[in-house]
Formats: structure tokens, sequence, C-alpha cells
């Protein structure tokens, strides 16, 4: 089997399912006894994780015979409200603190979340780097035209950390739900350049270039994962929190940008 994925921006679901999946029946509930993951398992993850934790998912599912992984990817107060309203799920993965606060204050966390992952900002310009951008105060120049996420977003919340600490104002032209959005609109020549992960940016090497800057280590993003209180599969859910922290899982993360805990 290999995992499947959904994901949500406002009220718009786009379902992307892996090539290679098997027949999946129902919602399984319950799991092994021994701490395996067995069932349907269902991830609300940030969009940022969508390429990782496909591959995640798919490692998890060859680990434990049985099981098969549903994501639900979105920008993170987008999922974070989700489940607060009663969305069923077993794991949230969040770009922020922040996003998981709400969660847990909500009393919808299954324990305490673990930091599994760090990640930061490049410039995300058309491949090649047409315009010549070497930092964020290239991006105030006149007629430059700018994505970023939207300030309640973990991309966006940590994009304006970068630009207030280096000193930059700008009006950006959109303000996206997540950043496969402010990536998108790299993608398609809507813009000239975003404010992105790293990782989004290496995913997506093949249209853009990812330029580095110095403020964006101030705003470095935690990434923190939990089991949810409410989970359908809470056996099935606590086995991938705890593949997650895994030595495999986190080679993946690595391999595709992200820092280590």
């Amino acid at each position: 089997m290999s995992a499947r994925v959904t994901r949500t921006a406002m009220a718009v679901v786009m379902a992307l399912t892996v090539a290679g999946c098997g027949a999946g029946g129902g919602r399984a509930s319950g799991g092994a006894a021994d701490g395996r993951g067995t069932g349907a398992v269902t991830v609300f993850a940030a969009a940022s994780l969508t390429e990782s934790f496909r591959r995640i998912g798919k490692d998890f599912e060859a680990a434990n015979p049985g099981s098969t992984v549903t994501l639900n990817v979105a920008g993170s107060s987008a999922l974070a409200n989700q489940i607060n309203q009663g969305a069923p799920a077993d794991v949230f993965a969040s770009a922020a603190p922040a996003n998981m606060t709400t969660v847990t204050e909500a009393g919808n966390a299954d324990g305490t979340p673990a930091i599994f992952a760090r990640n930061q900002l490049v410039i995300a310009v058309p491949r090649g780097n047409p315009g010549g951008v070497t930092g964020l105060a290239d991006l105030s120049r006149p007629g430059v035209k700018v994505a970023l996420c939207a300030n309640q977003v973990p991309c966006g919340a940590a994009a304006r950390t970068a630009l207030d600490a280096a000193g930059v104002a700008l009006t950006p032209v959109t303000l996206e739900q997540d950043v496969k959005g402010a990536l998108a609109k790299v993608k398609l020549g809507e813009v000239d350049a975003a404010l992105v992960y790293r990782t989004d940016a290496r995913a997506a090497s093949a249209d853009v270039s990812g330029v580095e800057f110095p403020a964006s280590a101030r705003a470095v993003n935690d990434y923190p994962i939990v089991a949810l209180k409410d989970a359908p599969n809470p056996a099935g859910a606590r086995a991938f929190v705890a593949y997650v922290r895994s030595a495999p899982a986190q080679a993946v993360l690595v391999e595709a940008g992200f820092q280590a805990p």
C-alpha cells in the first residue's frame, strides 16, 4: 500500500492519491498490542510536510502490515480549526507550536506534543533567478511582485519575523493560506518571488530556485506532532507518532531539507 493524500485550502479539498495504492477497505480501528500500527491512520499535516509525509506514510505502511495512512495536508491553522471542530483525525503534525497550542488548549491532544523537525525560509524565485534576487531587500524594489503566506499561517508568521529582523518593509500582492499556495504563484509566473520553506523550494527545484538569506535564522519554525485524544485509531496514532520520530523517518526529513530537532 501507499499513503493517500488530501489537501484542503479554505473550502476546497483536493484528493491526491499516490500511485500504487492498494485496495483499501473502510476505516478500521485499533492496533496491535505490541505498538505496531494497524488499520487506517488519518494524519493532519502541515502543507510543507506533503512530500516527506507521503514517503514516511508509505514506509510506515511497509513496516506495519495492515495499516493505511491517509494524509490531510493544509495550512496548520486550518487543520487546527478542523480538529477543534470535531474532524476525525488520529495525528496532528503542525508547522509551528502556536497552532498546536490551539489544539492542546482545547483538550484535543493525547499527551504532550513532541518536536520532530525544524524548518526555515528561503526566497523562492523562478528557476535560474532571472530577477537577480540576492536578499530580502530586493523584494522591496519597485515593480517586484511578492507572495507571502497569511499571518495566521506558520510560514506567514515566520516571514513577518524575518522581514522585521531585516528591517524590510514590503506589501505582498497576495497572502496565501499555506506555503504551497505561495510557491504555486512563483511556479505559475504570477509573482517574482515568495517566502517559502527551504524544503518546499527544494521539492519544486525543477521550477524554482531558493535564495538563502541571513534573517531566516531568526525565524526557524519548530514542528510538533501529537496523537489526538479522540483518535479513531489510538494505537495506530501512537505508532505513527513514534515512527515519525524514529531514525528512518528522521533520515527522510533531513534528506528533504528539514533540520533535526
